[in-house]
């Protein structure tokens, strides 16, 4: 096989495989933004948080990050929904969930940075699974079982959590909530309390983004900055409050990324994943599954 097309090939693969890292990171967020209109700009940072605790555990017991990360769901659960609930009392209810909420979450963020070097220090820490260096290979290709394991996991909580929404009363009340207040009153179904549902499902997600994040790569307390940009332009790209949406998103971004990366050298990929989503937006400016307003 030509050796730039194998290189070619690789690239595509392994950034799917990225791209199901960063739909695993977006996904939670795609509930709090798209469908909450709740501005979590800390959401990467409970992913981080998530990725260190399961770290620890693994350290401490030996057993898989990803069997961590999934046990820990329901204590970061409980975590988000009690940080809804001091937001909705302080911001939410009074009408100042814009700027004063924003500032909100940013405060929370640097709360998980600094805690986390107090804690456990500013080294990294790496998550080193029992499959993390074995690699399959199907001719000229590649799949590192460190990366395409946590996508699979990935994609499956993804499709549990689509399921739920869709097939369930309290999911499609999660669905018409930043919608429909009012309606949802209506039907005697309170809004606060399927936010905060709704919500600590959200950083449940990323708990569970965290356990894939520190099987693929070590993580230190800042690393949730390099994910800012690329979950936000991720959802939105997707369409907010399309969960599929974000899975193609993640996906197509993971590829311009990692191709661009394998051909042109890393310091260009962002440059050109975020001139696709600027591209992508200029086009469907709702995203790829959004709905024109």
């Amino acid at each position: 096989m030509d050796p730039d097309l194998a290189l070619l090939l690789n690239g595509i693969v392994s950034g799917l495989l990225l791209g199901g890292l960063y739909a695993a990171a977006a996904a939670g967020l795609s509930i709090s933004f798209g469908m909450l209109d709740v501005v979590n700009i800390a959401h990467p940072a409970f992913m981080v948080l998530g990725a260190m605790l399961v770290a620890l555990f693994w350290g401490a017991t030996g057993i898989d990050p990803l069997v961590l990360s999934i046990l820990l769901t329901p204590a970061f659960w409980a975590l988000g929904a009690a940080i809804y609930v001091a937001y909705h009392h302080f911001f939410e209810r009074r009408g100042d969930e814009a700027i004063q909420g924003l500032a909100f979450f940013f405060g929370v963020m640097f709360i998980i940075e600094i805690g986390l070097v107090l804690a456990i220090g500013p080294e990294q820490h790496f998550a080193d699974a029992s499959y993390a260096n074995t690699t399959w290979r199907l001719g000229e290709i590649d799949l590192p079982l460190r990366m395409l394991v946590p996508a699979l996991v990935a994609f499956l909580a993804i499709g549990g959590l689509a399921l739920f929404l869709r097939h369930s009363f309290t999911g499609r009340a999660i669905a018409a909530v930043a919608q429909d207040r009012e309606a949802l009153r209506l039907l005697a179904i309170d809004p606060v309390r399927i936010k905060r549902l709704a919500f600590g499902i959200s950083i449940a997600m990323a708990a569970l983004a965290g356990g894939a994040l520190v099987v693929v790569q070590p993580v230190d307390a800042g690393s949730g900055h390099i994910f800012i940009g690329r979950v936000f332009a991720i959802v939105i790209m997707g369409g907010l409050s399309s969960l599929w949406g974000c899975v193609l998103a993640a996906l197509a971004f993971g590829v311009v990324e990692n191709v661009t990366a394998s051909f042109y050298g890393p310091s260009w990929s962002p440059a050109v994943a975020f001139g696709a989503l600027l591209l992508v937006l200029a086009v469907r400016p709702q995203g790829f599954f959004g709905r024109v307003a």
